[in-house]
């Protein structure tokens, strides 16, 4: 802890950009060393900022340890480049951050396809489907949703990721404890509990226009590649695509109409090179080599069953009214496609079957992630499928249709 106030001292420093920060580190050592350093030492880095060396001589630490102070009463971790479990994917941008703060479980990006899906916050219905449908896809085939937050496609593909039982990512422009937008405040909780929220700003930092380019460094060195639903040729998903080009990832995008303005991003993308999406499987396919396992589990769902699970209308069906995942309700038992389900939730409904269990007693019997199976429960505690009873027993409520 006594180490962690220097780099948070370092981190704060205004004015100083994270590649000065890197500098310091790569010529002191570390964050304590810089702090104790001679005053002269920082006239010799020629890569630094005017004013840099005033800023480095403010020895005061009061913002460092009220830092820590907040991030202890929030529960938040801070992980610093020189930790072990840094992500190696971030660490070799340009430009990583020298901190983190993370609400949540961190994944092992290293070992994740994870996965950014980005663009337009006032998209159309067709981009507000595939950013859904790709949300849903890849979650069922095991990859890790990274987004943003912002109101629109984000939104429509953290909700996508979270309804296939996946867990997602949301790096943000400000504090983790700070709602942006607020219409998204119960969505912040649902991204943690399932995965993380994550932030370079220290906690209570308020959304400012500028964090959110710098922002997108994050987004895209976080992941294998990036995925543009919908966006304008000068727009901040234009911006995560540029970011994640210069960082050698693999740039993706979904087509749509030639004479459509949100379509012009990835139109030209696919023009230029970018690889040519029309549902997570075609993202897969890309991976197959080094994750031979998410092609195979990612499935295709019917219209009808993708819709019910995404809370949409089916297409192909606009003048019936909304369904619900099918099932078939006799006066001995309600029975249920399993095909509408992910296969964490196929797995607790076998469990069930004939008995009420307590969530450890369903953790020990699917032999899955407690995370996985409590996501699980919640999502078939929402569609009506599994009731919780006194005790903390839970019991299903439908059948699954093996046939």
């Amino acid at each position: 802890m006594a180490t962690l106030k220097y780099w948070l001292w370092l981190s704060t420093r205004k004015g100083l950009r994270s590649e000065h920060i890197n500098r310091l580190l790569e010529h002191f050592g570390t964050p304590e060393a810089a702090y104790f350093a001679d005053p002269g030492e920082y006239e010799l880095l020629e890569e630094l900022p005017q004013g840099a060396g005033e800023v480095l001589l403010d020895k005061d630490l009061a913002r460092a340890e009220a830092i820590l102070a907040d991030c202890d009463r929030l529960g938040v971790r801070i992980l610093t480049c020189g930790d072990a479990d840094y992500p190696d994917r971030l660490k070799n941008i340009f430009d990583p951050p020298a901190v983190l703060y993370v609400k949540g479980r961190l994944p092992a990006f290293d070992e994740e396809l994870a996965i950014s899906v980005v663009g337009s916050r006032k998209p159309s219905e067709y981009g507000r489907r595939m950013a859904a449908r790709l949300g849903l896809g890849l979650a069922q085939g095991g990859a890790l949703v990274v987004s943003g937050i912002a109101q629109g496609l984000d939104t429509e593909a953290l909700k996508g990721a979270l309804k296939g039982g996946g867990a997602v990512v949301s790096v943000l422009g400000c504090g983790v404890d700070v709602h942006y937008p607020w219409q998204n405040r119960h969505l912040y909780d649902d991204v943690a509990a399932a995965g993380a929220l994550i932030s370079e700003y220290p906690p209570g930092t308020e959304p400012e226009g500028w964090h959110f380019p710098v922002r997108n460094r994050i987004l895209s060195g976080l992941s294998l590649g990036v995925v543009a639903v919908e966006c304008t040729l000068r727009s901040g998903t234009m911006s995560t695509v540029n970011q994640a080009l210069d960082q050698d990832r693999d740039v993706f995008a979904v087509p749509g109409n030639a004479d459509t303005p949100l379509s012009e991003g990835p139109n030209r993308l696919i023009q230029q090179g970018a690889k040519l999406v029309l549902s997570a499987r075609d993202i897969f396919r890309e991976y197959e080599g080094r994750f031979p396992r998410a092609a195979r589990r990612a499935r295709t769902l019917s219209p009808e069953a993708e819709a019910a699970r995404l809370g949409r209308r089916p297409a192909a069906k606009k003048q019936a009214p909304p369904e619900k995942i099918p099932v078939d309700k006799r006066p001995e038992q309600a029975y249920i496609d399993k095909s509408a389900l992910t296969d964490d939730q196929v797995d607790i409904l076998l469990a069930l079957e004939d008995r009420s269990l307590l969530a450890e007693d369903l953790i020990e019997a699917t032999r899955l992630p407690a995370k996985r199976v409590l996501t699980a429960l919640t999502l078939l505690q929402v569609q009506g499928y599994v009731a919780e009873h006194p005790g903390k027993r839970f019991q299903a409520l439908a059948r699954l249709r093996m046939d």
